[in-house]
C-alpha cells in the first residue's frame, strides 16, 4: 500500500499541470486513504466513523507538497484513538505533511461556531470513506452555522484579509510574489467563496473570470512545488524561468505578466466585494443605509458607492467615466458594479483632442493621490482606462525584473502619479506634474530605449489630451530627464561647475526644474525603499538649489562649496596625521601616498560602514579626505575603534586585506543576494568634468567592494579627486573623479582600456 511510487510517477508526468495535477493527486490520495480506512475498519470494526477531506484537500487542490488535511468523524466510539492511529501512522510513514483532527459531529460543529479557521475549513468538506451520512450531516450543519453567524464571521474574515495583504504584499506588482497569501492570491478567492456562501455577493459572470485567474496562479504554485520539492508559495526570481518553461511560457517575463494579470483580476473582484460587505456591516442592522448625495452631473453617492443616475448617458458625455472615477476617489470609495457595467456597455472613446472637461476630470482623478489607484485599477479591469489612454495596454501588468523596482510598470506609473499628487504644493502646474508622473515610463511598454520611445509617445499623447504645444514640450522634457536629477546628484560632483551648467542647460527653466524635482521624489518613492532616503533627498535638493541659482541668472561657480575649507588648509599645512570621526563624517589628514583612499575605505568596510561620498585633495605632501558614511548594522558609529584600526593601517601594522577576506568569509553569506544581477561594467565619461575623468562602476555589492575598486585605481597611479557611492537593491553604482599623475584627464584610449581591465578583474565573481 505504499504511495511513494505512484506519487513519484505523478511528479515525473509533466503533461499534468495546475488543477489537473491536483485532481490526479487528490484521486490517488482518495483511493489510498480509502484503503487505509478499510484496513482500520477491518481491524477495529466498522460503523460510526467517517473520514473526510477539508481545506485544500477538500477542494481537491493538493499539490505534491501540500498538507493533507483530514478529519476523522465518529459517533463516540471508545476505540477511536486506536482506529485513528491505523490511518495517521501510515501517512506519516510516507513522509507526508498531515493536518488531522478526530472529533464527533457535535465537537466539530461546536468548534466551527467559535473558530474562524475551523468554520471555513468545514465549508470545504469532501467525503472519503466510512459513513457518508455522517459527513453529509456535518457539512450541512457547518454550512447552516456559517450562514446564521455571517454577521459574526464576516468582520473577522475582512480583518484577516487586510492583515494578510499587509503582511504578504501584492501578487500582481511584486518581483517575487506570494502566490497564496498576497493580495490577489489564491487565498483571496477562498475568502470570496466563503463570504459568498454567507451572503451572496458575486455578480453574474464573476465565477468563470475568477476561476480562470485562479488556475493561472494555481498552475504556477503547483510547478513551484514540483520543481523545488518543498512547500512554499513565494515565486522567487531564481525559480521563475523553470516554472515558465514547465508551463510552456515563452519566458519568465511572460509568466509573470500572466501572473500579474490574474492577480489583478482577483484583487479587483476581492476589493469590490469587501467594500460592499464592509459598508453593509457598518450600516444599521447590517443593511444598506439608503442615503444619497449628488456627486456632479449624472452621478450620486449612494450606499457608500458612486452610481450613475438614471438620466446619465455615457454615450453623449465623454467625461462621465473620468468624472465618476474622480468622484469615487475623492469619496474614498468605488464605482458601483452596475454603474461600471453601464459605462462598459455605452461609453465610447474620448474625442480628440480631449474636451477641457475630460482633461480636468483626468487631472482631478490623479490629484486624489493614492485613492486614485484602486479606482484606476477598476477602470482598467473593465477596459475603460484604455478608452482614454490606449498606450496603457502596452504597460499593463508588465514586469520589471530588476533589483530595485518593486512594481510592474503600470502600477509603478500609478504610484508615481499618486506620490506626485502629494507634492503639488508650490508648483504652478499641478496638472503637468501628475500627468508627467503618470507618463514618465510609458515607453517601457514598447521596443527600444524607454526614454526615447516615451518622448515620442508623449509627443502624440499631449496634443490628444488637449495640452498646448508648450505644455506638451514640458511633458516631453519630464520624460526625457526623469532620471537626470537623481543620476547627477548621486553620481557627479556638485561642486564641479560643469555639473551644474549641464543640468541647467538640460532643464531649461525654473518651472521645469520644479516639476522634475517633484517627479524625482515621486518616482524614487514608487521604485522601492533602496531608491530614496535622506542622503539622496539632500543631494537632489542641493542640486536643485544650485541649478535654480544658474537658471535665475547666477553663475555655477558661485554655487560651489569651499573645499578645502580654511580649517582643512590649517590641518594640511601642519603636516601631521589627523584622524577624526564625528556623526556621519570621517576626516583624514595623512601623508599623501598611493592607495590611501583604498586603505580608508577598507577600514570602514571592516567596521560595517559604507561610504556615501568623498572629497579628496592634497597639499605639500599631505592628503585630505572627507568621507560621509553610513552604518550598515548599528545606529551609531564606534569611531574610536575605527580610528584605532585606521591608525594601525597607516603605520603598516594591520593586515587589512586578510581581515577583509575573513570578514567576507564570515559575514558575506548573511548578505541578502540581489534578486537581479548584471555583469560588472565600467563607464568612462570625459565630458562631465572640465579637469577630471569620471569612472562609473556598476557591480554587485559585497563586503569590501569599494576597497577593491579603489585599490585597483591606486595600482594604476590614479588620484581620486571625489567619489559618489550608492547601493541600489544589492548592486552598487560608484562614480570616481580621477586624474593621472600629471593632474590631468585620462585621454589615452589604451590607458582607459587598462583601467577597465583592472576594475573588472577586481570585480570578477
Amino acid at each position: 500500500m505504499a504511495l511513494a511510487p505512484d506519487r513519484a510517477a505523478l511528479r515525473a508526468d509533466t503533461s499534468l499541470t495546475g488543477a489537473a495535477l491536483c485532481r490526479a493527486y487528490s484521486h490517488l490520495l482518495d483511493g489510498w486513504l480509502a484503503d487505509l480506512m478499510a484496513g482500520a475498519e477491518q481491524a477495529c470494526g466498522s460503523g460510526g466513523v467517517a473520514l473526510m477531506a477539508v481545506g485544500g484537500y477538500g477542494r481537491a487542490e493538493v499539490s505534491l507538497e501540500s498538507d493533507i488535511d483530514l478529519v476523522l468523524l465518529h459517533d463516540g466510539r471508545d476505540d477511536i484513538a486506536a482506529f485513528a492511529d491505523r490511518i495517521w501512522y501510515p501517512i506519516w510513514d510516507e513522509g507526508l505533511k498531515l493536518g488531522h483532527a478526530v472529533r464527533t459531529r457535535r465537537e466539530a460543529l461546536a468548534l466551527a461556531a467559535d473558530d474562524l479557521h475551523t468554520a471555513t475549513s468545514l465549508l470545504q468538506i469532501r467525503h472519503l470513506a466510512g459513513e457518508a451520512d455522517l459527513t453529509a450531516a456535518t457539512a450541512a450543519g457547518a454550512r447552516t452555522s456559517w450562514e446564521k453567524r455571517a454577521s459574526h464571521w464576516l468582520p473577522q474574515l475582512s480583518a484577516q484579509v487586510r492583515q494578510r495583504h499587509e503582511s504578504a504584499g501584492e501578487v500582481a506588482f511584486l518581483l517575487e510574489p506570494d502566490l497564496k497569501e498576497g493580495r490577489g492570491g489564491l487565498r483571496d478567492v477562498h475568502a470570496l467563496r466563503w463570504a459568498d456562501a454567507a451572503r451572496s455577493l458575486l455578480w453574474e459572470g464573476d465565477d468563470p473570470v475568477l476561476d480562470e485567474a485562479y488556475e493561472v496562479l494555481l498552475a504556477a504554485r503547483v510547478e513551484l512545488h514540483r520543481h523545488t520539492a518543498r512547500p512554499g508559495d513565494r515565486l522567487v526570481l531564481e525559480e521563475q524561468d523553470t516554472v515558465a518553461e514547465a508551463l510552456g511560457e515563452v519566458s519568465a517575463d511572460t509568466l509573470m505578466h500572466h501572473v500579474a494579470a490574474a492577480a489583478r483580476t482577483i484583487s479587483w473582484h476581492s476589493d469590490d466585494a469587501w467594500i460592499r460587505i464592509d459598508a453593509s456591516l457598518a450600516s444599521p442592522r447590517g443593511r444598506w443605509a439608503r442615503r444619497e448625495r449628488a456627486a456632479g452631473r449624472g452621478l450620486v453617492v449612494r450606499d457608500g458607492e458612486v452610481h450613475l443616475t438614471a438620466d446619465a448617458d455615457p454615450a453623449t458625455d465623454p467625461a462621465l467615466v473620468l468624472r465618476a472615477a474622480a468622484a469615487a476617489a475623492a469619496a474614498q470609495t468605488s464605482i458601483h458594479r452596475g454603474s461600471l457595467d453601464r459605462l462598459v456597455a455605452t461609453a465610447t472613446t474620448v474625442p480628440v483632442p480631449w474636451p477641457p472637461e475630460v482633461r480636468a476630470a483626468f487631472v482631478d482623478l490623479l490629484l486624489t493621490e493614492h485613492r486614485a489607484i484602486l479606482v484606476i485599477e477598476a477602470l482598467d479591469q473593465m477596459g475603460l482606462w484604455t478608452l482614454a489612454l490606449p498606450e496603457w495596454e502596452a504597460v499593463r501588468s508588465k514586469p520589471q525584473r530588476n533589483a530595485y523596482h518593486r512594481f510592474t510598470v503600470d502600477r509603478h506609473l500609478m504610484e508615481t502619479a499618486a506620490n506626485a499628487a502629494g507634492l503639488v504644493a508650490g508648483t504652478d502646474r499641478p496638472d503637468l506634474l501628475v500627468v508627467g508622473a503618470l507618463l514618465h515610463d510609458i515607453g517601457k511598454g514598447f521596443p527600444g530605449d524607454h526614454t526615447d520611445v516615451g518622448i515620442e509617445k508623449v509627443a502624440v499623447m499631449g496634443p490628444r489630451m488637449g495640452f498646448s504645444p508648450a505644455d506638451t514640450a514640458i511633458l516631453q522634457t519630464m520624460v526625457r530627464h526623469h532620471l537626470l536629477l537623481p543620476d547627477v546628484a548621486t553620481r557627479r560632483d556638485l561642486d564641479d561647475p560643469s555639473t551644474i551648467d549641464h543640468v541647467a542647460e538640460s532643464v531649461g527653466d525654473l518651472l521645469t526644474l520644479g516639476l522634475l524635482a517633484r517627479l524625482t521624489e515621486a518616482d524614487s518613492l514608487a521604485t522601492g525603499p533602496a531608491a530614496w532616503g535622506r542622503w539622496k533627498a539632500d543631494l537632489v535638493s542641493d542640486l536643485v538649489g544650485r541649478t535654480a541659482h544658474v537658471l535665475g541668472g547666477g553663475r555655477a561657480e558661485e554655487t560651489s562649496d569651499d573645499f578645502p575649507t580654511e580649517e582643512h588648509l590649517v590641518l594640511l599645512r601642519a603636516g601631521r596625521q589627523h584622524l577624526v570621526g564625528a556623526n556621519d563624517r570621517l576626516t583624514v589628514v595623512a601623508a599623501d601616498r598611493p592607495g590611501l583612499f583604498s586603505k580608508v575605505a577598507g577600514v570602514l568596510a571592516l567596521h560595517g560602514l559604507g561610504v556615501l561620498d568623498a572629497a579628496v585633495t592634497s597639499l605639500e605632501g599631505m592628503a585630505l579626505e572627507v568621507l560621509r558614511v553610513e552604518s550598515t548594522f548599528e545606529p551609531t558609529i564606534a569611531w574610536d575603534a575605527v580610528i584605532a584600526d585606521l591608525d594601525k593601517v597607516l603605520e603598516g601594522r594591520f593586515a587589512l586585506q586578510a581581515r577583509l577576506a575573513e570578514r567576507a568569509r564570515v559575514y558575506g553569506g548573511r548578505q541578502k543576494p540581489s534578486p537581479v544581477t548584471e555583469p560588472p561594467r565600467v563607464v568612462v565619461d570625459n565630458q562631465a568634468s572640465r579637469d577630471a575623468t569620471v569612472l562609473e562602476v556598476h557591480a554587485v555589492d559585497s563586503i569590501g567592494v569599494l576597497y577593491r575598486i579603489t585599490r585597483a585605481l591606486a595600482e594604476l597611479d590614479l588620484n581620486i579627486v571625489s567619489a559618489k557611492v550608492q547601493t541600489l537593491g544589492g548592486n552598487v553604482v560608484d562614480a570616481f573623479y580621477v586624474r593621472d599623475l600629471a593632474g590631468g584627464k585620462l585621454d589615452d584610449s589604451a590607458a582607459l582600456v587598462e583601467v577597465e581591465r583592472a576594475l573588472l578583474h577586481e570585480l570578477r565573481p
